[in-house]
């Protein structure tokens, strides 16, 4: 008889066992992947280099990197651009974006491989609008850095302003070495009309650098709310992901943590 109930009781444990490794939610979570693979799109006036500090941070964490060098010579250009660096990642990828990397991620963000967006101090159009569309529909800034386009159709940002309206919170020999250094934009760029919007069905995170003097943090923020964008406002200029490092990895590893369907 006494054998007879600890045969039952196994039997009872085993099925526990079975029914705890094979329930729905464990299954769900067996088959659905750890995002691991952060894909970073810089804006105009600068290149991926900046992003130095926010990829060690990420590396550091695990996370396997990927920063997009833009051609900047068109929409069409830098979303390629962006499409294969994605079709390279050997799985799903949170998507980051800069000010104008904001235009290219929204566009290209409908990929597949993409699981959320973030924008960093960045533009975030509609289906139909330009960069430029978006950028006037908020409040004009006190000054505006973006040179009209030289004779070869290139956007430079403005020496005399770089410092105070691009790179307010770092040294005046990083943001001159920024300038000596900015790639430069095709000015048709900012008038070319997106044709998707990723960030009506992907989920979506803002960072509004409330500094900012290049995007206006009011434009940022109205932006953001349109796309459902789950928003976090830190202090700090333009090139918030150069002086606010760790906060900003902060929201992309958020992305990459909180699942994949839009709330």
């Amino acid at each position: 008889m006494k054998t007879q109930i600890n045969i039952t009781k196994l039997t009872i444990a085993a099925a526990a066992v079975f029914l705890s490794t094979f329930s729905p939610k464990n299954s769900l979570a067996q088959t659905t992947p750890a995002v691991k693979n952060i894909v970073i799109v810089h804006g105009a006036f600068a290149d991926a280099s900046g992003w130095e500090g926010v990829y060690k941070i990420l590396k550091k964490d695990g996370y396997n990197v990927t920063v997009v060098q833009n051609p900047l010579t068109s929409l069409n250009d830098d979303v390629a651009a962006t499409n294969r660096a994605l079709e390279k990642q050997d799985g799903p990828a949170v998507l980051v974006g800069h000010s104008w990397g904001g235009s290219v991620i929204t566009e290209a963000g409908v990929s597949p491989k993409v699981t959320s967006l973030v924008y960093v101090a960045a533009f975030a159009p509609e289906v139909g609008q330009s960069t430029l569309d978006v950028y006037q529909s908020g409040p004009a800034l006190a000054k505006n850095g973006i040179l009209p386009a030289d004779k070869n159709g290139l956007v430079y940002f403005d020496k005399a302003l770089f410092h105070e309206c691009f790179a307010a919170d770092l040294t005046e020999a990083k943001a001159d070495f920024m300038f000596d250094s900015q790639q430069p934009i095709v000015g048709s760029s900012f008038v070319a009309p997106l044709t998707q919007a990723a960030w009506k069905t992907k989920p979506t995170y803002g960072i509004v650098a409330t500094m900012d003097k290049a995007i206006n943090p009011e434009l940022e923020r109205a932006m953001y709310k349109r796309a459902g964008a789950v928003v976090t406002e830190v202090k700090g200029s333009h090139v918030i992901f150069i002086s606010q490092a760790a906060a900003v990895a902060r929201v992309i590893e958020a992305a990459a943590k909180n699942g994949s369907e839009k709330k």
